[in-house]
């Protein structure tokens, strides 16, 4: 019997920490999820991604703006992971004090928008890719003769290239990229990291990314125009303020 009554408690101890590792990567999960989609609906990436499928291929702009928020994604949970360094009762409640900041912004911005605030975005964007088709347009018409008269050696490689990776992709992944870079859905993304389960936080942030996209790519302009950018702004601010008040309640300690 002596033998045996250490045995018990270590089995408890890893049920309890396996159970709090599932609910830390599934808060972390939901956390994510909903503050990209309050985040990055009606905002400038899902205008890109709407308006480009409505001229491209719905696929390749799916790939490109895709692989783009992805990456972004790992790169701002590593960088919110980086600062799990610092003592987590300082990161959890700067983090806390982050989340209002942006709550009470959002809510700010959201109260003074106009009903068809995206509208002025939507121009922005549609104007940004028009700048860039001319770009490819001069750039086809200057490289167009030259690839015939290289040679058969240097033109199937060329074309087996761009078949990979379109100038389409490229344009998607990088319009994307540069717009998010900054942007408020990554640097909560990077807030969240640092208080969060990092796995659960670059799951969820993916998977937000993926439905906001696939919605802008499959909904096009339609879902462009009747979106109400005011509407989701407000919203995600409570989400927002709601994290914050959450701080009040949880223990810094409690989590991964």
């Amino acid at each position: 019997q002596k033998g045996s009554s250490p045995v018990a408690p270590v089995h408890i101890v890893n049920e309890e920490s396996a159970d709090k590792t599932n609910l830390g990567f599934i808060h972390a999960f939901v956390a994510a999820i909903s503050v990209i989609i309050v985040s990055e609906l009606g905002d400038k990436t899902f205008f890109i991604a709407a308006i480009m499928a409505m001229r491209y291929n719905r696929l390749t702009v799916l790939a490109g703006a895709m692989l783009a928020l992805g990456l972004m994604t790992c790169l701002s949970v590593l960088f919110g992971y980086a600062t799990t360094v610092i003592p987590r009762v300082y990161t959890y409640y700067v983090s806390t004090a982050l989340f209002a900041i942006f709550g009470i912004r959002m809510l700010r911005e959201g109260l003074k928008m106009s009903p068809d605030e995206g509208q002025e975005e939507l121009e922005e964007v549609q104007a940004e890719i028009k700048k860039k088709d001319e770009e490819l347009q001069r750039t086809k018409l200057l490289n167009g003769p030259g690839d015939v008269e290289s040679g058969p050696g240097t033109t199937v490689p060329q074309k087996k290239w761009l078949h990979f990776i379109s100038p389409i992709f490229v344009q998607a992944f990088t319009l994307t990229f540069l717009a998010e870079w900054g942007d408020r859905s990554q640097l909560t993304t990077i807030v969240l990291a640092a208080r969060e389960d990092p796995y659960g936080v670059a799951v969820g942030g993916t998977v937000g990314h993926c439905l906001c996209t696939g919605l802008a790519v499959i909904g096009g302009r339609m879902i462009a125009q009747k979106i109400s950018v005011r509407t989701v702004t407000i919203i995600g601010g409570v989400v927002f303020l709601a994290f914050a008040f959450s701080a009040l309640f949880i223990s810094p300690d409690s989590g991964f």
